[in-house]
Parts: structure tokens; sequence; C-alpha cells
């Protein structure tokens, strides 16, 4: 009789492997992410059974490889996010709350591929084909030359890869509707997404066509299903933005073939997603200069520098509690920090307010350049007084309350005197021997080296 299959219980978060169930993973400290699956027993007369391994070949560091060609998207943003364009045999995961508009960013790169004579594949397991077909004619791409299919087996799937030839770029949508017959778990589930990630992997590596996952995220924001997934692909995007906002953050977490942390801008319009060449002129277009608590941080997302107002307003605490820290596109723990910083180095009195902070726009910053700016609005806020409406602010601020350099303040300078800006206010150069270029022309430089310098000109200029 053959063996019945064992189970044992594996970790959503890191793949750990445990013999029962406990609340949280011992090797990553996640909670609640232990899940069944099965163990098939291996086969005596399987390869891996018996028998010794080939010996593998190995080379040399020296040499030079060229680097691989590229195929463009056709959409100039999505190209940037993945480093110049789609690798062949390469692997793209694209995830993204749900209707934030992963799905129709695909289908405009794979109908633009099409036009453009390339074989390309779209395979759904959520929508049937007539349903593609709608929302292309919405989008005016109905008639390109696009293949259509709607299937959840992945056997059937690589069976039909098999038979296409000359096929460029196939996309999947979404992986975790996929089902693998010889592993007894429902789609979705851990084993499921790798076994069937595994199949399609493997096939794009070795038929040498691009393959593209669309993945579901948790409530959290992560990917969906073993963490493992993203360890087997090339590229991890994330899509960003909120459903209510026009505009849509397309960024790169994990890239093998270009820089991480690079972002594309879309804006959402009733023909699906366009492309924002200039993401500062669209982030700025609706600032008033002339309000207090609000500041222009000169940002750097990936290569690409962008400007982006924040906002702060405070307000005397209500009730008994705590005083309420609201952020929005910003580090809660940050704030908190930066707050401790004005009251205790600066003298600004803050802790019996509410503060609300907020980055226009709906882009998520995370780097600690905006220090700086973030400090400005507050301090504007409390004043009353408004910042200049032609002055940007980058900079990283210490828990003494002094401005420390960050990096590509060239670059950042450029983009500000770009959109008409004349003031720049930024860390002092202190490094023996640092040498900055020339400012751009029309655009002053103010220098500080701590938060008070900042106040207490303010205070005269006021």
């Amino acid at each position: 009789m053959a063996k019945k299959p064992s189970r044992h219980f594996v970790c959503r978060a890191c793949g750990a492997v445990y013999p029962k169930w406990a609340g949280q993973c011992e090797a990553c400290g996640e909670w609640n992410t232990l899940v069944e699956e099965a163990v098939e027993p291996l086969a005596a007369s399987s390869p891996r059974a018996s028998g010794k391994g080939r010996r593998v070949k190995l080379e040399g560091l020296e040499g030079m490889a060229a680097p691989p060609p590229r195929t463009q998207t056709g959409i100039v943003e999505l190209d940037r996010v993945l480093g110049g364009g789609l690798v062949p045999a390469s692997v793209v995961l694209v995830g993204g709350d749900p209707g934030i508009g992963k799905s129709t960013l695909l289908l405009q790169a794979a109908c633009r591929l099409a036009g453009k004579g390339e074989r390309v594949l779209y395979i759904s397991g959520e929508e049937a084909v007539d349903q593609i077909r709608l929302r292309a004619l919405r989008l005016g791409v109905g008639t390109a030359a696009l293949d259509l299919a709607a299937s959840i087996n992945v056997m059937d799937i690589v069976a039909t890869l098999e038979a296409e030839p000359d096929v460029k770029a196939v996309v999947i949508d979404s992986i975790q509707t996929m089902w693998l017959e010889t592993v007894e778990s429902a789609p979705g589930t851990v084993s499921q997404v790798r076994a069937c990630a595994f199949e399609l992997i493997r096939l794009a590596k070795r038929r040498g066509f691009s393959l593209i996952l669309v993945g579901h995220v948790t409530k959290e924001g992560a990917l969906a299903g073993p963490r493992v997934l993203e360890h087997m692909v090339d590229a991890v995007m994330y899509f960003e933005g909120d459903r209510g906002h026009q505009f849509r953050i397309l960024r790169a977490a994990k890239n093998r073939f270009g820089a991480t942390d690079e972002i594309g801008v879309f804006a959402m319009t009733d023909r699906g997603l366009e492309e924002v060449s200039n993401p500062s002129a669209l982030f700025l277009a609706e600032r008033r200069g002339n309000i207090a608590g609000s500041a222009v941080f000169a940002g750097l997302e990936g290569t690409r520098p962008v400007l982006l107002e924040v906002q702060a307003l405070l307000s005397p605490k209500s009730g008994d509690g705590a005083p309420r820290r609201a952020v929005v596109g910003w580090d809660s723990g940050r704030l908190s920090m930066l707050l401790a910083v004005l009251e205790t180095r600066c003298g600004l009195k803050l802790s019996g307010m509410d503060v609300y902070l907020n980055v226009a726009g709906g882009l998520k910053v995370a780097e600690p350049a905006a220090d700086l700016a973030v400090a400005a609005a507050l301090i504007s806020a409390a004043s009353g007084v408004p910042t200049s409406s032609g002055e940007v602010y980058f900079g990283e601020v210490g828990l003494s309350g002094e401005i420390r350099q960050v990096a590509q303040a060239d670059a950042r300078l450029k983009e500000a005197a770009k959109l008409g800006f004349d003031h720049a206010v930024l860390p002092r150069r202190v490094a023996r021997g640092s040498v900055r270029s020339k400012p751009p022309e029309g655009l002053a430089l103010r220098e500080i080296g701590h938060l008070s310098d900042m106040i207490s000109a303010d205070m005269e200029a006021d």
C-alpha cells in the first residue's frame, strides 16, 4: 500500500518547518504564520532517492559579461522601475491592494508590447476572457494582437506555453489563483503558491521569456503567500496609493537588474493609468504658499528627485488623555522623536498639542532627509508664520538637534531650481575638504548646523 503523506507546519514568512502548530514562529518571531501542509513520501524509484549528483563547472571571477538585452514595454514609468525594460528569462512580481490598478497597468503594458509585434500572452485566473476584453476596450487598446487565456491549472498553462513559439512575455494574474494537481491543498496556500511559482519560473528560465506574476497582499501590505516567493523572483514591485486619490506609485523593492526604491508615478483616469513625467509639479499643483504649517521637501526616490509638500497642523489637546499624533505618509516614530528634539533642544512647547502630519499627494516618504522639512512645517504651525513659498528643505536631524548631510544634494537642488524655487535650506558642510558643486543659477542656499539656527533665523525674518 502507498504510504500516506505526513503533515507538518510551515511558516509563511520565513519557511521554517515545525512538527506541530505554534502561535509564534521561533525562527523569525512572527505570530500566526504557521500553516499546515502535506509532505509527499519520496518514491524509491525517484532519482533523489539514490544515485550521485553531477559535478558542476567552476568558473573564475574574472571576465566581462555583456549587460542583458531589454525589451521596452512602451510605458516609460514602468521601464524606469524595471531598470530600462524587461529582461529575457526574468521574473517580476507585482503586488498591491485590490483595485489599485495592477491588472490595468499590466494589460496596458502587454498591449503596448503586442502592438510592437512581440508575442505576449495574458493568462488570468480571476477573470474570464470576455471581462479582459471589456477592460481593454475601456482602456482603448482593444485592437492589440494580444493572446488571452483564462485558466488556473498550472500544468495546462505549462503545456500551452511549451507549444507556443516565439513568446516574448507572459502575464499571470494572479499567482494566488494558480493550482497544481500534485499538491494536496487549495489555491493560495503556501504549498500551492510555492509549487506553482516554481513550475512557471523554471519554464520561463528555460524558454527565455519574461514572466510577470501578479501577487495579492495582506492587510499589513506585504505580499501574501510564502516569503520565499520574493526570493525566487528577480524583481519585486509594489503598487502604492489610495484608491480615493488619483496618484499611483509603482516602487521597486527588489531588482536584480536595476536600482531598488526606484519609483514610477501614474495618474488613474477613465482611460486607465497615465504616466506622470514630472511628478514634482503634480504633487505641488494644489499647494498654497501662504498657509502656516506647510513646507516643501526636496526628496529622492531611487534615482529620481521629487518635491513634495509636508503639511503640519497643531491644535490644543482634547480631553484628559495623551495628545494625539496622526501621521499620513511618514514614520510616526520619527515624528515623535522630532517633536522631542524640538521641545528639548529648541524650547518649543508641543507636549500639550495634538499633532497632525500629512505628506500631500499620497506618496510614502521613508528617507531621513525629510526631517528638516517636517521640522520646518511644525515650527511654522507652532508660530503661525508661513514658510517662504519659494523655499525647499532637506536634511537629517539628530537627537541633539544637529542637521546632518544627506545623499545627492545637487540633484535635489537642480529639481528645485527647475520648478522655480529660489531658496534652499540644507545641512552645513562640516567635513574637512568637502566640496559642493555650484548651486543652480537663481537658487540661494541657506546652510544651517542646528535646528535652533532655523528657528532664530525665522524669528529674525519675521
